[in-house]
């Protein structure tokens, strides 16, 4: 007879398909509900179910590949696309460029979060689901930097304040670091940075303090940044660096990707069509400025 007491090994179905990049664990679990998901001919009725591997698992009658070595895609958005896959009104959505500029072998990615369709910059794409889902939680506190051209009057003190937080018609943002790079009359950049990445949260604050963005540019995300990256160009953040990023904010105990001896000698970036620059540690401008 089973200990009911024993621990139970594995993990839950639903963390072992983002792992695998089917989708992120919130999207597993909407799958999981539509009973698109099984194992063998049972269908898998809750996300809890606990696996040690996913042999047998299939999504959509497809069998399930077991999970590849995470990795990770600093892509320049450009203004005027859809962070999504589709869009019912017809908009050019990111994987209209990312089809020119990430390489054959990326598989199926994910954004990490989301851009504005007027909002250009740093957007960070993974395969891996867990990764995607702990990177976009407010609790995880990972900082967005923004440069932001606006129009308007507004004075370093009002900025400052802004690290306190705010509340906007009912809603809470955070401490929000806000700081004048220059001025000309009444036209500003102003970097911006944020933990919690609500929705529009850097616009809404912005208008909040009676200015007008007119452009909006993500410069940095965590410890990865956008530099001079062309715009709709990809690079592939070196192995070394994703597994260190992962292991400080999934856990210690995060397996490790399997490493080759080539990869071993591969530069800090694995650079894609068009190339670019390789990621840092400290935000910074970007090319393409005011």
């Amino acid at each position: 007879m089973t200990n009911p007491d024993a621990p139970r090994e594995g993990d839950r179905i639903a963390k072992l398909l983002a792992r695998a990049g089917v989708a992120s664990r919130r999207e597993v679990e909407r799958m999981i509900a539509d009973g698109r998901v099984r194992i063998g001919e049972e269908t898998v009725t809750t996300p809890a179910t606990l696996l040690t591997s996913l042999r047998g698992v299939s999504v959509d009658g497809k069998p399930v590949k077991a999970a590849e070595p995470t990795r990770l895609f600093a892509f320049h958005k450009p203004a005027g696309l859809i962070t999504a896959e589709r869009d019912p009104a017809g908009r050019p959505t990111i994987y209209t460029a990312l089809r020119n500029a990430l390489p054959a072998t990326a598989g199926r990615v994910m954004p990490v979060g989301r851009l504005d369709f007027n909002t250009e910059g740093l957007l960070l794409l993974t395969n891996d689901g867990a990764l995607k889902r702990a990177m976009e939680l407010p609790s995880s506190g990972i900082p967005r930097t923004y440069r932001a051209r606006t129009f308007g009057t507004v004075t370093q003190d009002q900025l400052e304040a802004l690290i306190e937080g705010v509340e906007i018609d009912g809603m809470q943002y955070g401490k929000i670091d806000a700081n004048m790079e220059r001025s000309t009359g009444r036209n500003q950049w102003i970097e911006v940075t944020i933990t919690e990445g609500k929705n529009r949260e850097v616009r809404r604050v912005l208008e909040h303090l009676g200015l007008e963005v007119s452009r909006l540019i993500r410069t940095a995300y965590g410890p990865f940044q956008l530099l001079d990256l062309p715009r709709g160009a990809a690079v592939e953040i070196r192995t070394a660096d994703v597994e260190r990023f992962a292991a400080s904010l999934l856990g210690k105990d995060r397996p490790a990707a399997p490493r080759s001896a080539p990869d071993q000698a591969r530069a800090r970036i694995k650079r894609t069509k068009p190339t670019g620059p390789r990621t840092a540690a400290a935000p910074s401008r970007p090319t393409g400025g005011p």
